[in-house]
């Protein structure tokens, strides 16, 4: 009886997870890059009224509107542009607290995860013998998220990196030595 019972509860979950996929893709075909205390992709695009005001309080104007081309059902909803300009980490996340409807909520830093780092080390002029530092020097979390080893090269540190993508911005390399993808 337990086995079968597994069975059902097992198949019945990948079910579900499946149908939310589907949702998510019919809803936010394109994924974006959200503000900090985002909810999941299908919350986030229902509860948004698209008021703009966490665009209007973003203190370095990360936040932007997506298009209505290409945007589907998130057309007009804040998204942010790690390559062109990246979210500072505010220490009091003003976009999430002037949100109204809970598309953006508060959330501590450490539970924030905008996005996943990578480093192309065969781009990193570190690995090649340079001096540099800059992405660790403007990390606004520090250590937690971004360090440098005893060579002077980069040491990510996922567990502590919110993907506002700072680091991507300030690489001295062009195209940067490090990105930004969605989780």
């Amino acid at each position: 009886m337990n086995e079968r019972r597994e069975f059902f509860q097992s198949t019945i979950g990948k079910l579900l997870h499946e149908v939310a996929r589907r949702t998510e893709e019919r809803v936010a075909p394109r994924r974006w890059f959200r503000p900090p205390g985002a909810a999941d992709e299908v919350a986030f695009v229902a509860a948004c009224t698209r008021c703009g005001d966490c665009i209007d309080v973003c203190p370095v104007h990360a936040i932007l509107k997506t298009p209505a081309n290409g945007g589907g059902l998130a057309a007009g909803t804040p998204y942010i542009d790690p390559t062109t300009r990246a979210c500072i980490a505010c220490e009091d996340m003003p976009c999430a607290h002037v949100c109204e409807t809970g598309a953006l909520t508060p959330i501590p830093w450490s539970q924030v995860h905008m996005g996943v780092l990578e480093l192309d080390p065969q781009r990193c002029i570190t690995f090649q013998g340079a001096e540099c530092g800059v992405c660790a020097r403007a990390c606004p979390i520090g250590e937690k998220a971004l360090a440098l080893d005893d060579h002077g090269r980069p040491v990510l540190k996922p567990e502590g990196c919110v993907g506002c993508g700072v680091c991507v911005t300030a690489c001295v390399t062009i195209p940067s030595s490090l990105k930004l993808r969605l989780a």
